[in-house]
């Protein structure tokens, strides 16, 4: 097992951006830069031992300065939508930016995806790991409280990334951090064939503006029902309510099991390459999202035009307005807590 480190660039200020590659003896490498702690690249072995590019992104940092929508990055302070970027935290209300319509999305105008991480390195047996940490200052994006985070990426030797968050606070705030990584197991084309499973019997339906009505609604009976494989193309253009709304599926999923064990959310499979991918998290939901925005409008590596559901990302999470949503599980994160969130994305492949 390896871990080597590059320059990757440098932004406008003249921050200097590193780039780090692990790899495995199983043929597994990813590549991750101190830029929003970003997974720039994943490759695994297919069915016939072809390693392919799983993760959308770009060739280089320029691209992540440029039209971003999240690829593969720490998303926080919190991931995901918060009601007209406001909540009320101990009888202090705090206003957020406003930056996805009526919406606070994936921790305001400068989240963490647009910071640069502090990276140390470290070896243990049968893994090899790159720690990356950051503070966000109090007031950083008008979140209250000194907030000290912690990422680790861990690759082992049987193809399985684990991404565990660390973090502490010196005044209450509210946190939820994911990774925003753009999967496409086939490595070109669109995600329609991929087959899902969520281990999920309920998930928390929307309204027009994609903030969560604050019901846990049983997947039973609607096109959000994936407890068995199913192909993502087969009712994604349903006319259910749900699916119309969000322009195909981009919905917090309520795992099954005790949240803060680790325990299985989601498996995909690939037909064509014959990869799949389970993912496991102790967080109590994740996000099913199908690239419903990409537009065609993005060239990324290898100069591919990334359209509409050419990746799809699972988000391990808390559910999104958490702060404006008393029934769901809190989000809130006060001094002398210790938040500790754990997600392992395991890569194989079958016939």
């Amino acid at each position: 097992m390896n871990i080597q480190t590059q320059p990757f660039g440098k932004l406008p200020d003249g921050t200097a951006v590193e780039l780090y590659t692990l790899s495995n003896e199983s043929g597994m490498i990813v590549q991750i830069m101190t830029y929003g702690g970003t997974i720039t690249s994943l490759r695994v072995p297919d069915r016939e031992g072809n390693l392919g590019d799983v993760v959308l992104g770009y060739d280089s940092l320029d691209g992540y300065l440029t039209k971003n929508p999240y690829f593969g990055c720490i998303v926080g302070r919190f991931a995901n939508r918060i009601a007209g970027g406001r909540f009320a935290l101990d009888g202090v209300t705090y206003q957020l930016a406003v930056n996805n319509g009526p919406n606070h999305l994936h921790g305001g105008l400068v989240g963490f995806d647009k910071r640069v991480w502090r990276a140390a390195t470290g070896r243990s047996d049968g893994a090899i790991c790159l720690a990356l940490s950051y503070l966000s200052r109090d007031g950083e994006e008008n979140y209250p409280g000194n907030l000290y985070v912690t990422v680790t990426y861990t690759l082992m030797r049987d193809n399985a990334l684990r991404i565990s968050y660390r973090a502490r606070t010196d005044k209450p705030t509210i946190l939820n951090l994911t990774n925003h990584t753009y999967f496409n197991l086939a490595g070109v084309g669109d995600i329609l064939d991929h087959e899902v499973m969520i281990n999920a019997d309920r998930f928390t339906p929307v309204n027009e503006a994609l903030i969560p009505t604050g019901d846990l609604q049983p997947v039973e009976g609607t096109p959000l029902d994936f407890r068995q494989p199913m192909r993502i193309g087969a009712r994604i253009n349903d006319p259910h309510e749900q699916i119309a709304r969000a322009g195909g599926y981009d919905h917090n999923f309520v795992v099954n099991g005790t949240p803060g064990e680790l325990r299985l959310a989601a498996r995909v499979y690939e037909p064509t390459r014959g990869r799949v991918l389970e993912v496991r998290t102790t967080e109590p939901g994740m996000q099913f999202y199908t690239g419903n925005f990409l537009d065609g409008t993005i060239t990324g590596k290898g100069g591919v035009v990334y359209a509409r559901r050419s990746g799809l990302c699972l988000e391990t999470q808390h559910f999104p307005d958490s702060p404006n949503q008393p029934a769901f599980p809190s989000t809130v994160l006060r001094p002398g807590e210790n938040f500790h969130s754990t997600t392992v994305f395991t890569f194989s492949t079958r016939s």
